[in-house]
């Protein structure tokens, strides 16, 4: 194995090192305890919509094995867990609380903090009660409303224990994915219903952060999922002319509304007549800009963008099915992705740890009242083989993992704010709409027995954490 800064690199003392997780992807117990469907759920039940035919629920049956995967973490020696709650556990059909799906989440935080692991808090990781998408989902106003009485509900129940409060994880996915592009729940393909969704996601982060402030919630942020548009020919307008779309829709949509109060003025000409403008009610952006603690980067890859077809010969993206699809990038459909010359994970996404220290210097420059920074999710899927022995010998993740934590470390020493970071993920689990045919644990999981294995990348992953430690 290659020399790694970041295993010799000073972290700073405090520098938190956690997994993630999502609710739908791990829990199981999918229509038990008082759990509805949820987006997914429904969606999964949509002829080719997932990969396999598969759906979420057994998933890895989190909800009824999380005393043994919070000792896996104990064993890997995190310093927190970042997980999400199912709002279609805990207000199934977006009616009432469900005393029995907060009283699951309750025990889990106990749980973490009896072993010494620090509560990393998502309120929304897609999982949409199916009820409310029946009537408009994000593409209705309402839904920030009820999504402000679900975050008061579960700081009722948590807020004397959990401290970091996450809104939302990746809106770009529940909003333009699910609404524009159809690959993921609810599966729409309705570009000026998935520009309200971003609004109405932003609203009801807004007004779910102004709440947890005001009942005492002491770190709150939301998590977003970055890029970096690289122009494909860097003197070529048309390409300098996508790529400026793309991080106008991928990366600027959603930071300046948090962050500085107003959508981007190039934004609002490139969507003109899709309906976005005619979403914002007046207070809407005073509420979105409400001030937070932490902003949350979730980072896999960053994107060569053309204005061009692309080139004659080039493989398609691989898809996880068949079932027809729309581009994500509303008003931008045209845009196009050339492949470079760079290695490619298991879900065809190029590698390119760099970008992740280009991406986090460009968040520093470009917004002077950026807050602290967390890697919240950053990790790869590869193909997983058993040994005879039982081992899992992910070489690839493991330099995955290790080549952006040297992407982190040099940030950090061009002065960048990063206090953590949160690989992706601890168990293999339900990959969305590739069902469970894409691993990205550190943890394997056997979906037949539901037998847990510590991959390498994990044993690697703990002895950086412990060697930190050492150190600090």
């Amino acid at each position: 194995m290659m020399n790694h800064l970041s295993q010799q690199f000073a972290w700073p003392k405090d520098f938190l090192w956690g997994s993630a997780t999502a609710a739908a992807q791990i829990e199981g117990a999918a229509h038990s305890y008082g759990k509805e469907d949820s987006v997914w759920d429904a969606f999964a039940r949509k002829q080719g919509a997932i990969a396999g035919g598969d759906n979420l629920d057994v998933a890895v049956d989190h909800y009824h094995r999380y005393r043994e995967d919070v000792q896996l973490m104990r064993e890997l020696g995190l310093d927190s867990y970042r997980f999400s709650t199912s709002w279609a556990r805990i207000v199934p059909g977006g009616r009432t609380v469900n005393p029995e799906g907060l009283d699951f989440y309750s025990r889990l935080v106990d749980e973490l903090l009896e072993n010494g692991i620090l509560p990393w808090l998502t309120l929304y990781h897609w999982d949409l009660p199916q009820a409310l998408e029946e009537r408009g989902g994000w593409a209705n106003r309402e839904t920030a409303y009820k999504f402000l009485d679900y975050a008061e509900a579960v700081h009722g129940k948590l807020g004397d224990r959990v401290k970091h409060w996450t809104t939302f994880n990746e809106p770009l996915c529940s909003s333009l994915i699910g609404y524009a592009a159809g690959e993921h729940a609810p599966g729409r393909q309705e570009p000026e219903a998935a520009l309200a969704a971003v609004h109405h996601q932003h609203l009801a982060h807004g007004l779910a952060a102004s709440r947890l402030r005001e009942l005492g919630a002491e770190q709150i942020g939301i998590t977003l999922n970055l890029t970096n548009a690289v122009p494909n020919d860097p003197i070529d307008p048309v390409d300098l002319e996508a790529a400026r779309r793309i991080d106008a829709l991928w990366n600027r949509m959603y930071l300046d509304p948090i962050l500085r109060g107003a959508y981007p003025e190039d934004l609002l000409e490139d969507v003109k007549g899709l309906g976005l403008a005619e979403s914002i009610e007046p207070g809407d952006l005073e509420i979105i800009a409400q001030p937070i603690d932490f902003l949350g980067v979730n980072h896999y890859h960053d994107d060569n963008v053309s204005g061009h077809p692309l080139p004659a010969g080039q493989p398609p993206a691989i898809v996880p099915t068949d079932a027809p699809k729309s581009s994500p990038f509303v008003g931008s459909e045209y845009v196009s992705f050339p492949a470079r010359d760079l290695p490619r994970t298991a879900m065809g996404w190029e590698v390119n740890p760099e970008g992740l220290r280009v991406l986090l210097k460009r968040l520093k420059r470009d917004y002077s009242n950026m807050p602290a920074l967390y890697i919240t999710e950053n990790g790869a899927s590869y193909t997983d083989t058993v040994t005879e022995a039982g081992t899992i010998e992910d070489t690839e993740r493991e330099e995955y993992i290790l080549n952006h934590l040297d992407a982190v470390a040099r940030a950090i020493a061009d002065g960048v704010d990063v206090r953590g970071y949160f690989v992706w993920s601890l168990l293999d689990n339900f990959e969305w709409a590739w069902g469970y045919a894409k691993r990205f644990g550190i943890i394997h999981v056997d979906y037949q027995t539901q037998e847990r294995t510590i991959k390498n990348s994990g044993r690697t992953y703990a002895g950086l954490i412990a060697a930190n430690r050492t150190m600090a």
